[in-house]
């Protein structure tokens, strides 16, 4: 097989310069964030690069700006049809040739004639179709500039999304050696790094990492005690789109029909999304919020890494999730564009319990690895320190140890040592034979002599009554904060049995230090826990010009069939009602508005600009 390739030369292919050049001119941004400007040297001089970016840190811009440089065709692996068909838009609509060979796209025929024609600057296609033997025959029909592999996690076993698919992506690769390779990923820790680096064929002194940071993202995490309440209070603090993630099939249709019955008298729209949902609903419900301004989908992890939507503004989480990357990149769905946005997550010890139940059906080569994952959660959720932090040294950076946009930062818990406490209910449980649940040792603890108790005996052991009207209502908290940690852990019964660093805290070798529950105020609600609204203070929200803007918007990507924030970002309009161009160049001037759509709405924008 005969190939038609680049033969890429270190230094001698278009450079930085050139690249601004064309950053301003495609994409009106007047310059690279964070580390683009290094990822994309790299592609334009022919060099492999695994590149580790936050999710919003412009990852699509570091191939599609080389896409649109170097003469040939950029090959992106991408794992969901839906993801692929964002990003054509957005790419499309900045004036970059664009086309996607996917299942459901009728113009296969086309796509391929443009792309042997060289008519195409990114061609978009899943793993699985990419491994055939028939795709790596069309690629050596035109010139080739680069693969783009994104998600890259995905090629690792030990990454949290694993498709053995993208496994075949390195022979594939390797059938056009002087192609360079650009892997993604916002998720991958030390060793999914290493993994990545090995699986796709790409150097060791080809690994950039941006950081994990999100700053404009403000972490709250909370225990679960009303879902649904706690869930409205925090959609009433956080105007605009969001996202609500529930861990089962069962409970995203519940809890959508919860939230849509008051949300829904408000005018608000809530949508639930999940595998189980017949293809044509699960299509038209992301659609419906892709193009929205304000709506709440409900679903479970099976939507969200297919979108591109950088307007939303708050991400929930009803349940515990998987691993500590997996909420690392569901959290980072939000903020996309920058603008502050909020993450919630409720807990509860029984999400632990299952979990750590889970752990004895995994793979024994993966458990370890997961347990770790776990355990790391868990460290997040149990910490009474900068929640920030902690995310942010799991996956190996050194962070300040405040933040000061978390729950944690932004509202110091009340910290009781609570070492005697622990080892009075540890010995509960190691004393009633470690097969009883809260409910039983809050009785026996606190001194409660029901008949239960009585029967086994329970009254008569030194623990009983042990623990006083003052300590007694910290048990519940404590219990789950032990359970988070894997003090204790959950039987097939649902009883408490002693397990991690118990031994270690019965003998006094280690303390507990607990953040006190929230004080309820009058009416339910609880003084610790409001949630700084995301979108409260975005947008000038009441300008009528600010509103005269997003209204065209909205016209226009009707028109388009395309969903607002394609046309413009609010950061965009935020700018254009704060600075009022004149001309085109006045609007050209403006960061995030290329040459394609200047000419292509900038008229009627500055028409309704004058209009004010």
């Amino acid at each position: 097989m005969t190939s038609v390739l680049l033969d890429p030369v270190p230094g001698l292919g278009p450079d930085l310069d050139e690249a601004r050049k064309c950053l301003a001119q495609v994409f009106g941004f007047p310059g690279f964030r964070g580390v683009q400007d290094q990822v994309v040297a790299r592609a334009l001089a022919g060099r492999s690069t695994l590149a580790v970016m936050p999710t919003g840190a412009g990852k699509s811009l570091t191939y599609q700006l080389p896409a649109v440089m170097l003469e040939g065709t950029c090959v992106v692996v991408s794992p969901l049809i839906a993801l692929m068909h964002d990003q054509l838009r957005s790419a499309t609509a900045n004036g970059i040739r664009a086309a996607a060979l996917t299942s459901v796209d009728t113009d296969r025929e086309v796509t391929i004639d443009r792309f042997r024609a060289g008519e195409l600057d990114l061609l978009y296609v899943a793993p699985e179709r990419a491994s055939q033997p028939h795709f790596r025959e069309l690629l050596s029909k035109a010139p080739l500039s680069l693969f783009a592999i994104d998600e890259a996690h995905c090629v690792s076993e030990w990454g949290h999304d694993f498709r053995p698919d993208y496994r075949l992506m390195r022979p594939l690769m390797d059938a056009f050696p002087q192609v360079p390779r650009l892997a993604l990923t916002a998720t991958a820790d030390r060793h999914t790094r290493a993994d990545i680096l090995e699986q796709l064929g790409i150097p060791a002194d080809g690994l950039i990492v941006a950081g994990f940071d999100r700053p404009n993202i403000q972490y709250r995490i909370a225990p679960r005690d009303n879902p649904q309440r706690q869930i409205l209070r925090f959609i009433a603090d956080n105007p605009g789109p969001g996202v609500v993630y529930a861990p089962t099939r069962a409970q995203v249709e519940k809890l959508a029909e919860q939230l849509g019955a008051q949300l829904g008298a408000e005018g608000r729209r809530v949508l639930p999304y999940h595998a189980g949902l017949p293809a044509h609903v699960r299509a038209a419900n992301q659609e419906a919020f892709v193009s929205s301004e304000d709506m709440v989908i409900v679903a479970t992890v099976a939507f969200g890494m297919g979108i591109d939507k950088p307007d939303v503004r708050f991400v929930a989480h009803a349940g515990l999730p998987k691993s500590i990357e997996g909420y690392y990149q569901e959290t980072g769905r939000a903020g996309r564009d920058g603008d502050p946005s909020v993450a919630l997550m409720l807990w509860g010890a029984d999400d632990f319990a299952r979990a750590r139940q889970r752990l004895a059906e995994v793979d024994e080569t993966r458990r370890q690895g997961e347990r770790t994952r776990l355990d790391a959660l868990a460290g997040l959720v149990e910490t009474t320190a900068c929640r920030r932090a902690v995310l942010l040294r799991h996956f190996g950076e050194n962070p300040p140890a405040t933040c000061g946009n978390c729950d944690n930062c932004l509202e110091p818990p009340a910290l009781t040592d609570a070492t005697e406490l622990a080892r009075k209910l540890l010995s509960a449980v190691y004393r009633t034979g470690q097969s009883y649940g809260l409910g039983h040792l809050e009785k026996v603890l606190t001194g409660q002599a029901d008949e239960r108790v009585r029967a086994r005996g329970h009254d008569e052991l030194s623990v009983f009554g042990i623990v006083g009207p003052d300590q007694a209502p910290l048990l519940k908290a404590l219990s789950r904060a032990l359970l988070a940690r894997g003090t204790l852990t959950a039987t097939e019964h649902g009883g408490l049995a002693l397990a991690g660093d118990a031994r270690a805290i019965l003998k006094g070798e280690q303390t507990v230090e607990l953040a006190l529950p929230p004080v309820r105020e009058r009416g339910g609600s609880k003084r610790r826990g409001k949630t700084a609204g995301a979108g409260a203070a975005l947008n000038p929200v009441g300008d009528p010009l600010f509103e005269a803007l997003r209204a065209l918007r909205r016209a226009i990507a009707s028109e388009a069939n395309v969903p607002p924030y394609v046309v413009f970002h609010d950061a965009v309009l935020r700018e254009m009602a704060a600075s009022r161009p004149r001309t085109l160049a006045d609007l050209a001037a403006i960061g995030g508005v290329g040459t394609r759509k200047r000419d292509a709405y900038g008229q009627r924008f500055l028409e309704e600009i004058a209009r004010h």
